[in-house]
């Protein structure tokens, strides 16, 4: 991974917090700065991006007629919960 130089303006309570965690870790203040920036870029990539779900194939043509069924079943009164 090449790396690059910037500089960041950041809150002093919150650079405080980095410094207590790097020290009671083996991870450097800049280690943790890194990954909260890649986590936050990929937060950020992930909601432009549509949403990618996958399909479900149950091999039974009439489970989509039945479904208000199944969850009726799971959804007893509270006696049932208990």
């Amino acid at each position: 991974m090449s790396l690059k130089r910037t500089m960041v303006y950041a809150d002093a309570g919150d650079l405080a917090v980095i410094k207590e965690a790097a020290a009671n870790s083996e991870v450097s203040e800049a280690e943790i700065i890194r990954n909260a920036i890649h986590l936050a870029a990929q937060r950020l990539r992930r909601r432009s991006e549509p949403l990618r779900l996958r399909r479900f194939a149950s091999g039974d043509p009439g489970l989509a007629g039945r479904v208000d069924d199944y969850l009726a079943d799971g959804f007893g009164d509270d006696a049932d919960r208990r």
